[in-house]
């Protein structure tokens, strides 16, 4: 199998995120900028998970095609991972399949549930934290997590959003960006930094503390990955951020005097 040139590489991540989160965080930069010459952004709002039809079952539609479709540059990221690699006879990491080199499976589950619930925590208790003190300090715009409208449906597609969310960024981000960063003969702290500030910026839409909050948690996240090869964790910790706050945004957001 050829082995394909770093000029190749380069182009296929251009390629990648131009489809995917890249294209985010320039949409991200824009949308910034649109709030802040529009007033303050503690005046502005950050909504995530949006109706998109005030028609039930259109507005089911559209959210599952939204996650469908959101999750196809993860499939050619795979492809790609599992096409380009040579075979190592004796090394089942090596053994020519995207899932089993990102430690993107379920071969250890009890203990990436457990070092997924970990990891959610650190990283959410200071989230919160921070997301207070931006709104103190002017920086981040008020977050809605979810104005879906509640019908039977709402729980099960914001699980299905973060879920969506937790495997396109930790996949691509993580997984998929390192690999080629490494293939691209950079160093270590560079390709985390890289990583990071991409998965800060494509959040810079929330204001100038969630790009923060998040460029550190890719610090975190990328410096796991490269010492254990395992994205699944992260996955699980991401999802379950995500969930509890779509969803318990949702079933209690009003309760207490949220959105």
């Amino acid at each position: 199998m050829l082995v394909p040139s770093r000029r190749r590489l380069r182009l296929e991540v251009w390629i990648v995120l131009g489809l995917s989160l890249g294209q985010s965080a320039v949409y991200s930069v824009v949308q910034l900028l649109d709030k802040m010459t529009r007033a303050p952004l503690a005046e502005g709002t950050s909504t995530l998970n949006r109706s998109q039809s005030t028609r039930e079952y259109f507005d089911l539609t559209y959210q599952l095609l939204d996650i469908i479709f959101a999750l196809v540059p993860v499939l050619l990221v795979l492809y790609f991972l599992t096409d380009q690699r040579q075979a190592s006879p004796g090394n089942a990491r090596n053994s020519g399949s995207a899932f089993q080199k990102l430690g993107f499976n379920f071969a250890r589950p009890g203990r990436d549930l457990l070092q997924g619930v970990g990891l959610a925590a650190l990283i959410g208790i200071p989230s919160l934290g921070l997301y207070a003190a931006g709104r103190a300090l002017g920086i981040t715009t008020a977050i809605i997590p979810s104005a879906l409208d509640s019908y039977w449906w709402t729980v099960p597609v914001l699980i299905l959003s973060a879920m969506r969310h937790a495997v396109l960024e930790e996949v691509i981000v993580v997984g998929y960006l390192l690999d080629r960063f490494g293939k691209f003969g950079w160093s270590t702290p560079l390709a985390i930094a890289v990583s990071s500030l991409l998965r800060g910026s494509y959040h810079l839409y929330q204001g100038f503390g969630p790009f923060i909050g998040n460029a550190v948690m890719g610090v975190v996240f990328a410096w796991l990955y490269t010492r254990t090869k395992l994205v699944m964790p992260l996955v699980i910790a991401h999802a379950l951020l995500d969930i509890v706050a779509f969803v318990g945004f949702s079933l209690f957001g009003k309760a207490v005097g949220l959105g």
